[in-house]
């Protein structure tokens, strides 16, 4: 179950751990525990990642995964799913605890981590709120709680855990990090809405997963764009199709997006968004936190899967 689950993504957000704690290093010599102590960390969160990947993919009806099928879907496995996804996230506690139980900052990591744990539980709450509970209504879908849901079921987990992580294992205080983890939560809000338009727009021979939002009644940034700019026929469309898992549905509410131009909308946001990023990390002062932001942006920025 776990090397079906853990391992066979890009790895970035457990190589995140140990290329942020090398350049907070840098200039001091990194012994060999040391790095293998990130290098446990990086792991921890992609044990995370597969914990909540096996369980999304539930939630989602979701058929592929990384190339291959999701883990529910095997024959031999089904529902069963369900606990082997929260198997996988006890196994993260039992790994630090393990590793981590002597160290000075061992109590600080675990409220990190259970403090992360409760917000990426909470982003995943807000987004099955807002797709299975009550009336189905496209009205409700607004950028104000879009951002809400992505900012802890993505953000927190994908891009302020590994950096956090780094900087406890350099012995740093969390408390004296708040723009940083203001930035890395504003660029994970990017990262999704990235993910949102490749679901739709991308290959999914490239990013390994064929995307089901429009039939999932997601709430993505595409339809929120939509909802913001479609015409009354347009809407009329959206209500008609949007949630329906019929092809000619799907293609339906795709032809209204193009319709819309939300293609070329993404790009000046994409374009946009960068230059915010990238000049706000200009203006950090300290060396190793503005380098490791950069890698970050350079990671995502204008990525196909």
């Amino acid at each position: 179950m776990m090397d079906y689950n853990v391992p066979g993504g890009k790895l970035n957000r457990g190589l995140s751990v140990i290329d942020s704690y090398m350049l907070l290093r840098e200039g001091t010599e990194v012994d060999d525990e040391d790095f293998y102590l990130a290098c446990v960390l990086g792991w921890c969160i992609e044990w995370l990642q597969a914990s909540a990947l096996v369980l999304d993919d539930i939630t989602d009806n979701a058929y592929t995964r990384r190339d291959n099928l999701c883990w529910y879907k095997l024959p031999t496995v089904g529902l069963s799913a369900i606990n082997d996804g929260v198997l996988l996230k006890c196994h993260v506690q039992a790994i630090i605890k393990r590793y981590f139980k002597e160290k000075f900052y061992f109590l600080d990591l675990m409220e990190l981590w259970n403090e992360i744990g409760l917000q990426t539980a909470m982003g995943q709450m807000l987004d099955l709120i807002t797709t299975h509970t009550g009336a189905k209504d496209l009205a409700k879908y607004r950028i104000q709680g879009y951002r809400r849901i992505v900012k802890y079921k993505t953000s927190y987990y994908s891009f302020y855990l590994p950096v956090a992580c780094a900087l406890l294992l350099n012995g740093a205080k969390l408390s004296d990090y708040i723009e940083l983890k203001n930035v890395l939560i504003e660029m994970g809000v990017y990262f999704q809405i990235q993910d949102d338009y490749l679901d739709c727009f991308g290959d999914p021979q490239v990013i390994g997963k064929v995307g089901t939002d429009i039939e999932d009644y997601k709430c993505s940034w595409l339809i929120v764009q939509a909802m913001e700019l479609a015409n009354e026929n347009e809407m009329k469309i959206l209500y008609e199709n949007y949630g329906k898992s019929c092809p000619e549905c799907v293609a339906a509410v795709k032809n209204v997006y193009k319709e819309l131009d939300l293609q070329d909308i993404f790009l000046e946001y994409e374009s946009r968004v960068y230059k915010h990023l990238a000049s706000t990390i200009d203006a950090e002062p300290d060396r190793a936190i503005r380098e490791i932001l950069k890698i970050f942006l350079k990671k995502i920025y204008r990525r196909k899967k």
